[in-house]
């Protein structure tokens, strides 16, 4: 029988993988259609969704990011990166928990290494990340009773449109950035592990990046 997982930021990059891979290991895909800034249409559309058929997987994959001074940063921008990097995935976790206590299921977060630095012009991110990071940590601790895995992943530079909108990106050198597929990997590795890892951090071997 197929397990179900939940995953956000299905649409591209780091979410688009792990979907795929995923599927390729017999899981079946739900994909919320309500926007995550809306917590109203969240609310509903998971209750609904709740009530024909258990979740074996939350995975909060999607994030959004700005990095400028934060002066700089309008207050509707502000509210997005909160509401989708840190609120959506607090809001699902608490409708999902019931279903998941069911199945003794697991809540994968997928936070940024940004979560346990403090970089230049990534004040707001930061804090988002290193939100949902301190969330998943706790939440572990709260749910070890109920069997119900929570993982927290760091990826660092990742190959993804994550970097359209910015003035910079990873470096072509394979060496200096990670690929959607192996953080898929991981998380795949991650859901088969007997026990529970709390937490992970994932870096390519050199930090380079390149100026647009």
């Amino acid at each position: 029988m197929k397990k179900t997982a939940i995953v956000t930021g299905y649409s591209s990059g780091i979410g688009e993988a792990i979907c795929s891979t995923l599927e390729m290991n017999n899981y079946k895909i739900i994909r919320l259609t309500s926007r995550l800034e809306d917590s109203q249409n969240i609310e509903g559309e998971v209750k609904e969704l709740l009530k024909k058929v258990e979740i074996d997987i939350l995975i909060n994959c999607a994030g959004v990011g700005v990095f400028k001074p934060h002066e700089e940063i309008s207050v509707s921008k502000i509210k997005e990166l909160i509401d989708i990097n840190l609120t959506a995935p607090i809001l699902l976790s608490n409708l999902c928990l019931r279903s998941l206590k069911k199945t003794k299921g697991h809540i994968i977060n997928i936070s940024s290494i940004e979560a346990v630095r403090h970089s230049k012009f990534s004040a707001l991110y930061t804090a988002t990340k290193a939100g949902l990071r301190n969330f998943s940590l706790s939440l572990f601790e709260e749910l070890r009773r109920s069997d119900v895995k929570v993982t927290n992943i760091n990826p660092d530079l990742t190959k993804t449109n994550f970097f359209d909108e910015f003035n910079f990106e990873p470096s072509d050198k394979k060496e200096a950035h990670l690929l959607p597929s192996q953080i898929a990997n991981t998380v795949l590795d991650i859901i088969n592990f007997e026990g529970v890892i709390t937490e992970m951090t994932v870096r390519p071997q050199r930090l380079e990046i390149k100026k647009k």
